[in-house]
């Protein structure tokens, strides 16, 4: 830790789910800042129908397997009826997929440069022909916008839902307490979802004053247009969509302020 970091005692929040906020927690402390862990965000596993079943069993009769988050490789490769000895080619938005990917002993084909569905899709349909056959895990809050721009290409475009995204009640009760005591000084969003249940609190328990006059950070635009639809003024939002550079922008905006 440096003492003489802007970062020094300011109380940051992190949105993650307990198992990842570790890392995010930990880079947090490395910058002389308080990591306030604040699960905004968990996931777990939806009931399979047959028909999902069957999908993944049968999954190398498809071209490409897509992973849009590290969520999505762990609870897919968690279902016994997965044979990653069977994968299709893989493609992969994000370090953390990929690393997680390849911790399992899964090569990743393609990764595009920039890490959002629109960055994804621009480079993916190179990849795309007519009658490619294309399966994407994912959450039940995620977006169309990879399968429905394959199909438009000409490609098939399969989603699978095995995820759900929620708030644990204890993380609103500890947020709502947070905020009334006006304990935390920089709120950071990793997503839209992250957002939405902040937002979903502070305007339940009328908190929008707790917010007033601190640093809002999101990763990716995504994020951002969703914390601005929401009312929220954002501070920083980084060009490389990690949690690390996302930090980084919030040191050099203190720093400015100093």
């Amino acid at each position: 830790m440096i003492a003489s970091h802007p970062l020094q005692n300011k109380q940051v929040m992190v949105p993650r789910a307990e198992e990842q906020a570790g890392a995010f927690s930990r880079l947090v402390e490395r910058y002389g800042g308080i990591p306030v862990e604040i699960p905004l965000i968990a996931f777990r596993p939806v009931p399979l129908t047959e028909k999902s079943l069957s999908t993944i069993k049968n999954i190398h009769n498809y071209d490409w397997i897509v992973f849009t988050s590290n969520v999505t490789v762990n609870t897919f490769l968690s279902h016994q009826e997965v044979n990653a000895e069977l994968f299709p080619k893989v493609a992969a938005i994000g370090e953390k997929t990929r690393q997680v990917l390849r911790e399992h002993g899964i090569h990743v084909d393609f990764m595009p440069s920039e890490y959002t569905a629109e960055g994804f899709v621009q480079e993916f349909l190179k990849f795309v022909k007519p009658g490619t056959n294309v399966i994407i895990p994912k959450g039940n809050l995620a977006r169309e916008l990879i399968a429905a721009s394959i199909k438009q290409q000409g490609g098939r475009a399969e989603e699978l839902v095995i995820y759900e995204t929620y708030m644990p009640e204890k993380a609103q009760t500890r947020l709502t307490s947070l905020l009334k005591e006006n304990q935390l000084d920089i709120f950071t969003f990793t997503s839209p979802s992250t957002v939405d249940h902040f937002i979903n609190t502070v305007r339940e328990h009328s908190l929008a004053a707790a917010i007033e006059g601190k640093v809002v950070a999101c990763i990716g635009p995504v994020t951002k247009r969703k914390a601005e639809k929401a009312g929220l003024t954002v501070h920083v939002c980084p060009e490389k969509y990690t949690v690390e550079e996302m930090l980084k922008d919030i040191v050099k905006l203190l720093t400015r302020k100093l």
